[in-house]
């Protein structure tokens, strides 16, 4: 599949696949004065530009992950944990950035600092109703399905 962009800024870096089997593209911080940079302080969010506008296909999304290395090393993850861009959005890609360290962190011109996957989506149309099918879970909430098996069950072999 063909994604196409736009740079919208002339130090602005194209997506790219580290791998050829990478799921996600990488993100790059276009925040223009490479020697500034900007600060983002313990517990606190910034929208970071990236410099570049995308053409989505019709039927898909693209949907913006943390970078796992900058959450490790840094504390450093997306404020709204996925982003997600409609096929027909064409301003520029922006990454909300949070610090959950208790150190500053500055994100510099040119960082990765998040990965785009783009993926099918079903458009959903939503009905009214009066009830629901019933399932085996039913209305059960948060940890209403436990941890492993009941005791006294235990897995059962099956033919195939």
């Amino acid at each position: 599949m063909n994604i196409n962009f736009m740079k919208l800024h002339p130090e602005a870096k194209a997506p790219y696949r580290a791998t050829k089997s990478s799921a996600g593209a990488d993100l790059f911080a276009c925040v223009g004065d490479a020697h500034l940079g900007v600060p983002v302080n313990p517990a606190e969010r910034k929208l970071i530009p990236t410099g570049i506008a995308i053409e989505i296909p019709a039927g898909f999304g693209g949907f913006v992950f943390p970078r796992s290395s900058l959450a490790t090393k840094n504390g450093i993850s997306l404020a709204n944990c996925v982003g997600v861009i409609d096929a027909d959005y064409r301003g520029e890609v922006k990454v909300a950035l949070i610090n959950h360290s208790n150190e500053p962190y500055t994100v510099q011109n040119g960082d990765r600092i998040a990965q785009l996957v783009i993926l099918p989506v079903e458009s959903a149309e939503f009905t009214e109703k009066s009830t629901l099918s019933d399932t085996e879970r039913g209305d059960g909430g948060f940890g209403s399905t436990g941890r492993g098996a009941p005791a006294g069950v235990t897995a059962q072999a099956t033919d195939s």
